[in-house]
This record gives C-alpha cells, sequence and structure tokens, in this order.
C-alpha cells in the first residue's frame, strides 16, 4: 500500500482506503449486548471431550483453542450427512427447508436470479405462506444482481429480507473488502446446512466456462446446529438490529448421531484470525497424514511454514487445488508458493476436470473440516467465513475418500519439470504474489 501511494499519487490512496482495511468493529453497545445474550442460549460441552475416547481426547487441545477463540465449545450427539455432489447438495437444502414447521434462516455469499436461484426462493415464499417465519439475508456484494423485482415476491410473502453491508453508505463503503462469504441454512428443527456452494445454476449444471462444478457441502443435526443458528443470528443482528434473543430459536439441545462436532466462525471484527490460528495448531499435532482442498490457495507464511514443517517431519500433507476459476491471478500467485512446498515432500495436486470449489482439511483420519474458507488471505483474515469441525473417525475417512476420487481427475505436480519452469512463469507468479494480502 506504501508503493501504490506513492507511484499512484490520490489514487493509491483511495485504493487503499477501499481495499486496505483488514478489521472491522460492528458491534455498538447495544448490539454487544444482544450478542452476550445470543451466546448464553448455547449449550456447554466441551468438557465431553477430556473424557471422551482416544481419538477426542487427543483434539480436545483444538477443541478448547477454537472455543475460546469464538465461544462455541465442541458438542456431542450430531449426525453429519457429507455431499460431493451439488445436484445432492441442492436437494439437502431442500429438505432442511421443507421439513421446516416454525422458522427458517437462511444466508448466503451469491444468491443468483437464474432458475435455481428462482426455485430455491419460491420454496421459501411457499414456507412463508404456510405460516413459517423466513429470515433472508445475502450479501450486498456478491448478491449485487438481486434486483427489487426478484426480491418482491419475498417481501410481499412476509419473507424478512435483507442485505449485508450493501456498500451504499460511505462507511461501508471503507469496508467494501470485507465480505460476508458464509453460506448458511438453519431451521427449528435442529437441523443446518453450510458448505461451499451458493445458489445458482452454475453450481448444479455445468457450464461451458466452468464444466461440471466438484463442492463439499454438509447437514447437520444435533446439538451444534444452535451454534450456526447464533452465527447467523450475530449476523442478522448487525444487518437489520433485530435481536433474535427469543428461546424459541435455540430449541433444547436434542442428540442425533455419534459425532462431536463444533462451529468455527471468523470474521475480521474478531482480533484473533480463529482459522489460521486453529489451523497451524492442528498441522502441529499431525502425526501421519493431511489432506486439504481448497479452490484458492495463497496461504499467509505461517500456514506455508506450518504445512512444509508437518511435511519434513515425516506427515504425509496433500494438497488439491483447483486449475481452473474465475480468478486466474489467484491461481498464479498460488504457484509462487509450490517450489518451497514441493521442496518439503508436500504433494500437490491440480485438478482438471471442472470447477474445484471444495473446501476441505482432514488430519489423522479423525478430525477435520469443512466449511466456506479457502485457503488464502481472504477468507483466514478479511471474510466472514464458518465451517464445522468434526471429532469423528467415520466423518475424515470419508473426507479421505473423496480425495482418492478427485485424485483421478487431476495432476500431480512434479518437483523436477516444476523447477525447469521458465523465468517468464516464475516473473509472472511473483508478480501476482505481491497482491497476496488481497487475494
Amino acid at each position: 500500500w506504501i508503493f501504490a501511494i506513492i507511484f499512484l499519487p490520490y489514487v493509491g490512496a483511495l485504493v487503499c482506503g477501499l481495499f486496505g482495511t483488514t478489521r472491522w468493529e460492528r458491534r455498538t453497545g447495544r448490539k454487544r449486548a444482544a450478542a452476550a445474550q445470543i451466546d448464553q442460549s448455547i449449550p456447554a460441552g466441551t468438557e465431553e471431550l477430556e473424557t471422551g475416547g482416544d481419538e477426542l481426547h487427543r483434539w480436545a487441545p483444538v477443541a478448547r483453542l477454537v472455543a475460546d477463540l469464538t465461544g462455541a465449545p465442541a458438542l456431542s450427539g450430531n449426525q453429519v450427512e457429507l455431499s460431493a455432489d451439488t445436484r445432492r447438495s441442492l436437494e439437502m437444502v431442500e429438505e432442511t427447508i421443507d421439513a421446516a414447521q416454525r422458522w427458517i434462516h437462511i444466508e448466503f455469499y451469491i444468491w443468483r436470479s437464474d432458475k435455481v436461484g428462482r426455485h430455491i426462493r419460491d420454496r421459501l415464499i411457499e414456507k412463508a405462506r404456510a405460516g413459517v417465519q423466513v429470515r433472508f439475508l445475502y450479501d450486498g456484494v456478491g448478491s449485487m444482481q438481486l434486483s427489487r423485482q426478484f426480491l418482491k415476491p419475498l417481501r410481499a410473502a412476509g419473507v424478512h429480507v435483507a442485505p449485508f453491508t450493501p456498500g451504499l453508505q460511505v462507511w461501508h463503503m471503507l469496508t467494501l473488502n470485507l465480505r460476508n462469504h458464509r453460506k448458511i441454512v438453519v431451521t427449528d428443527q435442529q437441523t443446518a446446512f453450510t458448505g461451499g456452494m451458493n445458489i445458482g445454476d452454475e453450481y448444479v449444471h455445468p457450464t461451458k466456462s466452468y464444466g461440471q462444478w466438484r463442492d463439499t457441502q454438509l447437514r447437520l443435526r444435533g446439538p451444534a446446529a444452535s451454534q450456526l443458528q447464533r452465527v447467523f443470528a450475530q449476523d442478522w443482528l448487525f444487518a437489520t438490529g433485530e435481536e433474535l434473543t427469543a428461546s424459541e430459536y435455540y430449541p433444547a439441545p436434542q442428540r442425533c448421531g455419534p459425532a462431536a462436532a463444533q462451529v468455527v466462525a471468523d470474521g475480521p471484527d474478531n482480533a484473533v484470525d480463529t482459522f489460521y490460528m486453529a489451523a497451524v495448531a492442528v498441522l502441529g499435532l499431525a502425526r501421519e497424514r493431511v489432506t486439504l482442498t481448497t479452490p484458492y490457495f495463497v496461504p499467509p507464511e505461517g500456514l506455508e511454514v506450518a504445512l512444509a514443517a508437518a511435511a519434513r517431519r515425516g506427515v504425509r500433507v496433500r494438497l488439491m487445488i483447483a486449475c481452473r476459476g474465475n480468478f486466474i491471478w489467484t491461481l498464479h500467485a498460488g504457484r509462487s508458493y509450490y517450489e518451497s512446498l514441493l521442496d518439503a515432500g508436500v504433494e500437490i495436486y491440480e485438478y482438471e476436470k471442472g470447477l474445484f470449489h471444495a473446501k476441505t482439511f482432514s488430519v489423522d483420519g479423525e478430525w477435520s473440516l469443512v466449511g466456506t474458507p479457502n485457503w488464502d488471505f481472504r477468507s483466514l483474515i478479511l471474510n466472514f467465513e464458518t465451517a464445522v469441525a468434526f471429532f469423528d473417525r467415520q466423518l475424515a475417512e470419508e473426507l479421505e475418500s473423496h480425495f482418492e476420487q478427485d485424485r483421478e481427475f487431476a495432476r500431480r505436480i512434479d518437483q523436477d519439470q516444476w523447477r525447469r519452469r521458465s523465468r517468464l512463469t516464475v516473473l509472472h507468479e511473483q508478480f501476482w504474489r505481491i497482491f497476496a494480502p488481497v487475494l
């Protein structure tokens, strides 16, 4: 930013003002009080890991770390369904909406006004007309194409609609770079949905530009669903001022399955970068294997070092990264990290079948994470993100199985060939790496 201000007078300062902000205080005194009341509605449960089986006890320090940073403890008694098929994922969204009886809270970064977007909108309208409370929150930049005409039927049916920082007010312009990248559906049935997929045609139907979309989603039933409701309530409070503190929005926890789960939420309104710190902690505990998938790989230096350190001490570290997408400069910047990781023994794969968008993390077949954050500066430091961590072998092994299937459509980066790439290619990669803090 110093170079931008010096060499691009006026323009550099303006761009720095719009895109240089990395922290955001979004709570007034009244909103802090309401947020504290929301937090009190979440059941306690981290201590259950201390007395659990070997696989749970080992990861208790990570659960305590996340609980300390977010206020969300690990909770047992959850049922989790993973999906690597976007059509099935869309069905999961529809089923979650259809099962609601009293309220539906839905939040997405991108919501298209196309066939799929209209289809899910109309299901929300049906539920609202049937007497179900529906709240619809969308990011003001990611979903800027949503018109008044598209939103009018929602409002007419009684759906509460709100944008998250639309960027119209002057103070919103200063936080234009800090987006709400979350995807959440949560209902009164203690059922929630999250993952990498947004709502639109391209996520479900192959396109000429992207091909088949490959993403990972989950449906969560049980006590931990209340933690995703907490995340939505905090965002809704900021966007609208409405305090969702009534007990009906936080039903008594009911055990639905065997998995221990913990919702991890982070954003630029927090003093500590939760995903960043948790990832470094988990990599430090890895003993055997790490599998990580992300469409965008531009990690802060600490994560690059943590990955390399794990590989050098004998952990098998494997990365699956998209080799095509809508941000080609991010791909080039990410490739500038390959050489140091390859030297450390990290296996790097680039997915070639279609647009790879899955955001997962699995360690030693015991601990895993699925959600919205990419492994880049934007997700780990700038955006509002959410994910669910699992302390469950079956789920971790399922994610590893997805990784093995994806390897059939991926190209492994050969270290010797990579070193022989042209100097012009290296220069291109290093140029885009300059912009890593905003990618």
